[in-house]
């Protein structure tokens, strides 16, 4: 008869992760060491705000919109469910590259011209001025096609989270007379956002690397900025490196911190078990 592996057997050192912050730092000290590096990192560095920018908002605004249609997806009308299933559908099945083209390039321009149009009167009588596609920004173009592009992911991330919840709990709630938006707050999503934390986390992750993207709208990200230097310089190979440097910074980070704060709830769950 088998025995099982002893605890601390069954769990691995990261010996990886204390490798890749040896490199880290190596490559920090070369990085401050080197006038070239030293350069190219403090040019990069101007897009390094930019891209936390896109991603925060992005983000923020992409949980409210999966939100919004988790719940429509597990609305008791078929309406409402049939809406949230077409928009999940449809986003999901459009790469976020092409996403950001079409949102920048036809979507920006068609609202503006329906806007201008369903606004006429207003203009009319000098309320309003003519709103123009220049008034809208690359910059909260690109925010807008991240926002959609990934509304539909975190969509099903938030849909699967709340359907785990013991039904029977939600049933308990009812009885005890509390409102649907009571039931919400105070017992569903309590319970689902420990299963939606761990995929939500892998999609904020991910959002920060596709916000890389907007660089071909011009946005003055980290990309951006390594393209327009070494473009001018020719040192290719140092500016990009130094570009997937502050990347792997940035998502690395991202990622333990997500990992210690799953880690954190599910010691938080267990001991509530126990008790």
């Amino acid at each position: 008869m088998a025995h099982p592996p002893p605890a601390a057997a069954t769990k691995d050192f990261p010996y990886w992760l204390v490798a890749a912050v040896a490199i880290a730092v190596a490559a920090a000290l070369f990085i401050a060491a080197s006038d070239l590096y030293r350069q190219i990192f403090s040019a990069i560095s101007r897009g390094i705000w930019i891209t936390v920018w896109v991603t925060l908002l992005g983000f923020a605004l992409a949980s409210l919109i999966g939100l919004g249609m988790a719940l429509m997806a597990l609305s008791r009308s078929l309406v409402l469910r049939q809406i949230s299933r077409f928009y999940v559908e449809i986003i999901r099945g459009v790469p976020v590259l092409v996403l950001l083209f079409w949102i920048a390039f036809a979507g920006v321009p068609a609202f503006v011209a329906a806007w201008n149009w369903l606004a006429t009167p207003l203009r009319e009588a000098g309320l309003v001025d003519e709103l123009l596609v220049r008034d809208i920004s690359l910059l909260w173009r690109a925010i807008i096609a991240l926002t959609i592009g990934y509304s539909a992911f975190i969509a099903e991330v938030f849909r699967a989270g709340i359907l785990s919840v013991d039904p029977g709990q939600i049933e308990a709630a009812k009885a005890l007379g509390l409102s649907g938006f009571q039931r919400f707050r105070l017992i569903v999503f309590p319970q689902a956002i420990r299963t939606i934390l761990p995929p939500l986390g892998n999609d904020f992750v991910a959002i920060v690397k596709d916000s890389s993207l907007v660089s071909v709208l011009g946005v003055a990200d980290i990309t951006q900025m390594g393209k327009v230097y070494a473009s001018g310089s020719f040192r290719f190979f140092e500016t990009y490196s130094i570009v997937a440097y502050i990347y792997l910074i940035l998502t690395v980070g991202l990622s333990m911190m997500l990992r210690a704060l799953e880690q954190r709830m599910r010691k938080a769950q267990t001991g509530e078990g126990r008790r």
